[in-house]
């Protein structure tokens, strides 16, 4: 047999339903040579005496193949002949005239797989692939024509890359096929073809403004195109366009008022499919996300009739006369409904352009729905409540008590769809007003809710009465509910029990499921007061979690564990004990083999969160659980996420499977994710962090395999709260190690440190990066002076200055969008909450040279020089007040850790320190100030004159007007403070005979807790020496320095067993007090003075 027939029937086995023949064939696929494999593929894709479904085949092998090798690694194994060969004939292959169409594409992909490997901006060396698409899109050969637009857009290419800087001339080429396709009756695959390889250009182009300016007829050509198309039920050119609303959303401004006419001519029409009426809402939606401020400039005339068209479709719903009764939760099913993908709409819709739009238009026809006779009218518009009050609710608030008010009466209504529809309207209010809501309704809310609970026979809405108690407890205060406390729990047990009962006749488990979710979220909101109920419901959950054992009642059984244990850690250690022992033995039955856990067990996420709760409860005597424990957890944060490649369409199972998340490559291939596995591996990450923090002696057995498991995960770039959890565990782990010694603890940092370093300059989530910036931030400072070699120095101060650069371009970009023609109010809103956002990166950048300065000092300053310049930038007077506060921040440190050598940075801070303590912004005040205490305190004798001569500033800032009020306290404390370390440590030039009645009579200070400890500190010494300016002719002071320390004791802001709290409760208990004087303290002085006489 020779080598092509074996090849042939290889392919074969490789296509076997067979699982051990096809691994097998794998096996052998894979060890042959790469030259033997491409020349294989390539003889029997060009074979016309082959099966087509081989040639289909061996295609894609060799157009896979292709994406993983580079030209480097064909090189080594082919000489440039070969690879001359290889081009040629496939371009003559995909001109002959007998292939079919299917595979001529696929030959197409194969040339676009092969084309930037030969050809980018340095080089051309494959200039026959450019003279054949010019002589092709010349051609009168229709399919020819369309393989040259199929290298445009091939999935896995960079294919309008091989044009190079001829990037004219395909344009050219693109707006040719559009015209042709606009006006002749050309083939609907050539059509398609061309709107496909035009997103393709413009997204390859998109930051080239000048090739931009030149889409407006192409666009145009595509509106025409997609009319026609839409009309034949064809929705590919619809999700091109999408596609360019998602990602170069601009593009269309010029053609918005096209785009958007026949948007709406294919939302409004019902005889439209509802795939095509569907896409056509997403791009509107799609834009409206991408562009908002030119959807709102340019869009006014389509606002009435698109929210409208939304909430007509909310009212397209079909009712199942079985679905009250359903123990199926079907509504992610549902979610290519028509009056679900409307519902999703509005929500975006309002997010996107705001609720000064919106909701005016919507509230006015949900007026007129909710008092339809209709019931899909009425429930519509109960749906419409939920959905708007994310982006509409400071439209919202105002109105709030006549919403409630107007939907509370739905609760009787006739119909149970609308009634499940009142419960998630309320619920979601619950969620988007808190705690508002609870505290303004809460007379409403729960009667209601509890009546829904009544609603025997129809469990779907009983269930979600259920869940809209969750929304409730999760934001709300005790003392809300505590008066509702025993008619809830009277009525969560009935059902609980009535429930069970129905569990045990006829496997009925909806409700159930719900109710110990309920009951859990209400132990988690009372606390210790739960303990009341405590002994009425603990008996049931452990009923469920003993004998739940079913494959059905997995769920239901892991709900139970979740429920058992936030009961526990509500009422604590000494009630749960007992029961925690049983639970635990319950739950570890799954690890000893009676119960045998699968990977996708729901029960597993639950009792692995369950297992830390009792862990923090237990504490030390949780330690026997661990060897049964972690075998599963670091199984559970080690597992490789389950992915699949699939070819065709994904069929209604796939599409509608929650566990997985599909991702569409190309026309005929989608790859999937089991999403549900990758939370499993987050949460049991994160438990691992949780142990190592809770347990630290207890948990050392288990470091090294945790930190083997856990630091590679830093970069599982497929499930931010993987990474998170994997940042959050580096300072517990290295807390740990430490209990091996210091030799154990640097081998552990060595491994953990080139890890750490290789993702911060590239994470681009910014809430995962503010996690690994705290991470390092505590690592150094467990570590000390010994954090960095110079190298790992070196690449730490560039990360640092890639975050300060990114920090600051992304500033410019935001003040350009200021000065856009399209900027308006939302626009703002937008920037502010992006401005808070690196704002909040900028604080974990400066507390990590915060870290560096503390424990390093002096040594820091050579590796701080390189990024003074990104200081000196936050403070200049153009940047955001929290920028400038920021750079003050840093000066401060600067000061405080590098002491008198900070001299050499005088002529930058002092201005700033200066400036700043005269700012009309409190927190400017406030960072110069404590700058000024500092200074005062580290910087030596040679800052005297300019410490004397800001006294009088800093007395301004504590005896102005509203000085003690919440935005000013701050200041004033810090104030008060840096006086204080002036007179204590550099008072040289200062009159401190003449300061110190002013600075007791400005006591007491109790926000700022470490200016607190100073400033009392010095009062002490002051009294140890019976300072006549403090203690008073004759002791007149004393009443006043009595008082003083007890606000701060009264406040507890000074701990009674500290070393200060001893001395100041030594001098308390030392002076006599009569009741003439104690007479005059506050009520809570007097308490506390009661306080420390029992000591």
């Amino acid at each position: 047999m020779d080598e092509l027939t074996e090849f042939n029937q290889l392919l074969g086995n490789l296509l076997n339903t067979d699982t051990e023949i096809r691994q097998k064939s794998e096996k052998i696929y894979e060890n042959i040579p790469l030259k033997n494999r491409i020349h294989l593929l390539f003889l029997i894709t060009s074979d016309d005496t082959k099966a087509e479904e081989f040639r289909h085949f061996s295609a894609i092998l060799l157009r896979r193949l292709l994406f993983k090798c580079s030209l480097t690694e064909l090189s080594k194994h082919m000489d440039s002949n070969y690879l001359d060969q290889l081009k040629n004939s496939i371009l003559v292959l995909i001109q002959k005239e007998n292939l079919s169409i299917v595979l001529r594409r696929k030959i197409s992909d194969i040339i676009a797989e092969l084309a930037p490997k030969f050809i980018d901006d340095e080089k051309n060396q494959w200039p026959e692939l450019m003279n054949f698409i010019y002589t092709a899109a010349n051609s009168s050969n229709i399919e020819l024509e369309e393989c040259c637009l199929l290298f445009y857009f091939t999935p896995n290419s960079t294919s309008p890359s091989i044009f190079c800087n001829e990037q004219s001339k395909c344009l050219d080429f693109i707006h040719k096929m559009l015209y042709k396709c606009a006006t002749e009756n050309t083939n609907d695959q050539v059509k398609l073809s061309s709107i496909k390889a035009l997103t393709a250009f413009i997204q390859y182009n998109y930051e080239d403004k000048s090739i931009l300016k030149s889409m407006d007829e192409p666009i145009m050509l595509v509106l025409q195109i997609t009319n026609v198309l839409t009309d034949c039920d064809n929705e590919q050119p619809l999700l091109s366009l999408i596609e360019l609303a998602e990602k170069c959303p601009m593009v269309l401004k010029k053609n918005f008022n096209p785009m958007m006419q026949l948007c709406m001519k294919l939302i409004t029409n019902q005889e439209y499919s509802p795939k095509i009426r569907h896409s056509a809402i997403e791009i509107v939606v799609c834009f409206a996300e991408n562009a908002p401020a030119t959807f709102r400039k340019q869009g006014s005339s389509f606002f009435i009739p698109l929210v409208s068209q939304l909430l007509m479709m909310m009212t397209e719903i079909e009712y199942d006369e079985e679905w009250p009764q359903s123990e199926e939760d079907d509504d992610d099913d549902d979610s290519n409904e028509s009056h679900i993908v409307g519902e999703t709409a509005l929500d975006r819709l309002a997010c996107s352009l705001g609720g000064k739009i919106v909701f005016p238009l919507a509230i006015n026809i949900i007026s007129q729905m909710m008092n339809n006779a209709k019931w899909e009218q009425r429930n519509a518009a109960l749906m419409a409540i939920s959905c708007l009050g994310e982006g509409c609710k400071k439209q919202m608030i105002p109105l709030l008590d006549k919403i409630v008010t107007a939907v509370l009466p739905f609760c009787g209504d006739p119909h149970p769809r609308v009634r499940y529809s009142v419960c998630v309207a309320l619920g979601q209010m619950a969620s988007d007003f808190a705690p508002m809501f609870q505290q303004q309704f809460h007379d409403k809310f729960i009667p209601s809710m509890l009546h829904l609970l009544n609603d025997n026979q129809n469990p779907r809405v009983q269930a979600h009465a259920g869940a809209a108690f969750v929304n409730f407890f999760e934001e709300a205060k005790q003392k809300v509910v505590v008066n509702y406390a025993n008619s809830i729990i009277d009525k969560f047990e009935e059902i609980l029990k009535l429930k069970i009962d129905e569990l045990m006749k006829n496997g009925k488990k909806l409700v159930l499921e719900q109710i110990v979710v309920s009951i859990a979220s209400f132990a988690d909101l009372f606390q210790g007061m739960f303990i009341e109920y405590y002994d009425r419901l603990m008996p049931y959950l452990k009923f469920i979690i003993e004998n739940a054992v079913h494959k059905n009642l997995r769920l239901l059984r892991g709900k139970a564990i979740e429920c058992a244990s936030l009961m526990g850690f509500a009422v604590g250690s000494e009630k749960f004990c007992n029961d925690a022992s049983q639970i635990m033995n319950l739950l570890l039955i799954s690890q000893t083999g009676e119960l045998v856990l699968e990977d996708d067990d729901p029960q597993l996420s639950y009792m692995i969160t369950s297992w830390v709760r009792i862990c923090k409860l237990l504490g030390p005597k949780f330690e026997p659980y661990l060897p049964m424990v972690m075998p599963q957890v670091l199984k559970t944060a080690s597992m490789k996420v389950e992915m699949a490649l699939i070819e065709g369409d994904l069929d209604q199972n796939c599409e509608n499977d929650g566990d997985w998340k599909f991702f569409e490559l190309n026309d005929d291939e989608n790859f999937g994710i089991r999403v549900s596995s990758l939370d499993d591996k987050a949460t049991a990450c994160e438990m691992l962090v949780c142990y190592a923090r809770e347990l630290k002696h207890g948990f050392v057995n288990y470091l090294e395999e945790t930190v083997k498991i856990l630091v590679p995960l830093l970069k599982y770039y497929l499930h931010e709260g993987v990474r998170t959890a994997a940042a959050q565990s580096l300072p517990y782990l290295l807390e740990c190690a430490k209990i091996r010694g210091e030799s154990y603890l640097f081998e552990i940092w060595n491994y953990i440190l080139p890890n750490l370093l290789a993702v911060l300059d590239k994470e681009s989530e910014k809430d995962v990066l503010t996690d690994m910036l705290v991470s390092l931030s505590d690592c150094i400072s467990t570590l000390g002076r010994s954090s960095f070699n110079e190298q790992q120095m070196e690449a730490l101060i560039k990360i640092l200055d890639f975050h300060f650069n990114e920090l600051f371009q992304r500033f410019r970009e935001r003040q350009e969008k200021r000065n856009d023609e399209d900027y308006d109010d939302e626009v703002e809103d937008t920037l502010n909450d992006e401005d808070d956002d690196d704002v909040f990166i900028l604080t974990k950048l400066v507390d990590v040279l915060h870290s560096l300065f503390e424990a390093y000092g002096e040594n820091f300053l050579p590796c701080f020089n390189l990024l003074l310049k990104h200081i000196v930038n936050l403070a200049t007077s153009d940047k955001p007040v929290a920028y400038q506060q920021w750079a003050v921040c840093v000066v401060d440190d600067l000061i405080e850790f590098t002491g008198s050598k900070c001299v050499e940075y005088e002529n930058f801070f002092l201005p700033l320190l200066v400036n700043n303590l005269k700012s009309q912004h409190a927190e400017l005040r406030q960072a110069a100030a404590y700058g000024f205490g500092v200074l005062a305190k580290h910087g030596g004798k040679n800052f005297e004159k300019i410490l004397s001569e800001n006294v009088p500033t800093l007395m301004a800032i504590i005896q102005a007007p509203n000085s003690r009020n919440d935005e000013n306290i701050y200041a004033t404390e810090n104030a008060i403070s840096a006086i204080t370390k002036i007179m204590e440590f550099n008072g040289g030039m200062v009159d401190i005979d003449s300061l110190l009645p002013c600075w007791l009579g400005w006591l007491p200070i109790w926000e700022d807790e470490e200016e607190v400890i100073h400033v009392y500190s010095f009062l002490y010494q002051l009294l140890e020496r019976n300072h006549p300016l403090i203690i008073g002719h004759e002791n007149c002071n004393v009443p006043h320095i009595v008082s003083i320390i007890l606000e701060v004791f009264a406040r507890t802001v000074i701990d009674h067993a500290s070393d200060l709290g001893q001395k100041l409760i030594s001098y308390i208990k030392f002076v006599n007090l009569d009741e003439s004087i104690t007479s005059k303290f506050s009520a809570e002085q007097q308490q506390a003075l009661k306080q420390i006489a029992n000591l």
